[in-house]
């Protein structure tokens, strides 16, 4: 496995691209909504979508907050964890809890993270997040709460640690699975996948990639079953730029 930078070469016309956002396409923040993609990844994104490239977003951000980030944009998305999709065509396909089960749970979490100054707790409108990156020290209160209400609501809730979060999000959703899905359908089948991701979230997606005989790059230092690597969310916006530049003659990247 490569330790750090060594860019991994792709014909991009071969591929189809999954990228994460937060911690991949984008740095981390302390808010959700302080984060921003850069200028230089969002040029290089438009660039390979304007050249027929398939390129989608697999997050555990709401598809929602991900049109935003990529404005104008709007690309094929897997949000929530595979707990939201929108296919090529703009098809939605999400899984949804009970309307009266979800609110129920929605005011449990809510009360409980209540107790504890500097827990916030994130509806996503189809699962839950219990954030303590604003209090480190609340690591393990968080994880036993999110343990608690997995397996209080085991037949519609899993388990999901990440990075300063714990989420709850409908049983089944895998961004593992979204990805193969995704492969299954124009425009991206018969290309070979291509998925980058930095956390923990996104290792059943690497998985899957490595499975379909993919590429499977980790941001970021950790142990993964990503097969390559990229030292940094700066190191992305430099390797999506370069595959860019290769579609483009040089006088019309400008």
């Amino acid at each position: 496995m490569s330790e750090k930078n060594d860019y991994p070469e792709l014909d991009p016309r071969r591929c189809a691209f999954f990228f994460d956002v937060d911690g991949t396409l984008a740095e981390i923040q302390p808010r959700p909504e302080l984060v921003s993609i850069p200028p230089l990844t969002l040029r290089a994104l438009e660039r390979m979508n304007a050249h027929g490239i398939p390129v989608a977003v697999v997050s555990g951000r709401p598809i929602s907050q991900l049109d935003t980030l990529l404005e104008p944009l709007r690309l094929p998305a897997a949000g929530v964890h595979g707990a939201e999709r929108r296919n090529a065509a703009g098809e939605a396909k999400n899984l949804i809890l009970d309307s009266e089960l979800f609110d129920a749970i929605q005011q449990e979490l809510a009360d409980a993270c209540a107790q504890h100054q500097g827990l916030t707790l994130e509806n996503k409108g189809v699962a839950f997040a219990l954030h303590f990156r604003l209090a480190p020290e609340l690591e393990e209160i968080a994880r036993g709460l999110a343990e608690g209400f997995a397996e209080r609501y085991c037949e519609v809730l899993a388990l999901q640690p990440g990075k300063c979060v714990f989420e709850l999000k409908p049983r089944g959703a895998s961004k593992g699975e979204v990805l193969r899905t995704f492969m299954q359908e124009a425009p991206f089948a018969g290309h070979i996948p291509v998925f980058i991701g930095d956390d923990l979230t996104d290792e059943a997606g690497f998985t899957v990639i490595n499975e379909l005989r993919g590429v499977s790059i980790k941001v970021g230092s950790g142990a993964t079953e990503a097969k390559q690597r990229l030292e940094s969310v700066e190191a992305v916006a430099v390797w999506v730029d370069g595959l860019a530049r290769t579609l483009t003659a040089p006088q019309e990247y400008r």
